[in-house]
């Protein structure tokens, strides 16, 4: 619990206190949150699994290390962990562009519109940066195409990341747990032996769990995609 309260609050507090907003903002630092409460919690399962791992007959230590570096040959957790910092630096990124229209805006107002050559840089750029009553800068992105195109870049590469991090629990880790028992035999040790993944079931769980999160956010993202070229491109 202490590990999740640690990694919500640096997330929730730039989402929070944040001077500038745009479409959709705070549903991907929702996103993020609820990934890393699941992730957390599938964890917990697979801290173990060395230990979980056994084989039958009189195979020592030596042999059932082996046969479980041959079951167990593609990672896991490092690339569960792996692929969740990549898509925290997809939603950065689009925090990233914000930060450089809010600073084109700051500068085109501190020097004033007579500042012929910052405003020939920025004006398209800071166009589409409004402030509300609350002195927060909201990004229109109604009012330029690029912005628009920068954001459903931030948003397809969240897309990618997501199908990828499917296709690592369905593809390499969820048949690495269905195929238990199985029998195994090294180079180490040739006699045959049968292994089993000790509480098989919950870690089973916890990969569907992930699974469901990440479809919920492709979905979600894919509708999202669809909505912002309708309403701001094809509208523009």
């Amino acid at each position: 619990m202490a590990a999740i309260v640690t990694g919500l609050i640096p997330i929730l507090r730039t989402a929070v206190d944040a001077t500038a907003t745009y479409k959709g903002r705070s549903v991907w630092f929702g996103f993020l949150c609820i990934r890393l409460v699941i992730l957390f919690l599938a964890e917990l399962p697979f801290t173990k699994l060395d230990a979980d791992f056994t084989c039958n007959g009189t195979i020592g230590s030596i042999c059932t290390k082996a046969c479980f570096n041959r079951h167990f040959h593609k990672p896991m957790m490092v690339a569960w962990n792996f692929i969740f910092v990549l898509a925290t630096l997809s939603v950065l990124l689009m925090e990233l562009f914000a930060s450089h229209l809010r600073s084109l805006a700051q500068k085109r107002n501190s020097q004033g519109k007579t500042d012929v050559e910052l405003e020939s840089r920025g004006k398209e750029e800071a166009q589409v940066v409004t402030t509300d009553p609350g002195g927060k800068m909201i990004i229109d992105l109604h009012r330029n195409r690029g912005a628009v195109g920068f954001y459903l870049l931030s948003v397809c590469l969240r897309i990618l990341i997501e199908a990828w991090f499917v296709y690592v629990l369905l593809s390499w880790n969820l048949p690495a747990l269905d195929n238990s028992p199985f029998k195994c035999s090294t180079n180490i040790c040739s006699e045959l032996h049968v292994c089993v993944v000790r509480a098989a079931p919950e870690k089973r769980m916890s990969i569907y769990a992930l699974a469901s999160i990440s479809g919920m956010i492709i979905v979600w993202s894919v509708s999202f995609c669809m909505y912002s070229i309708a309403h701001y491109l094809c509208n523009f």
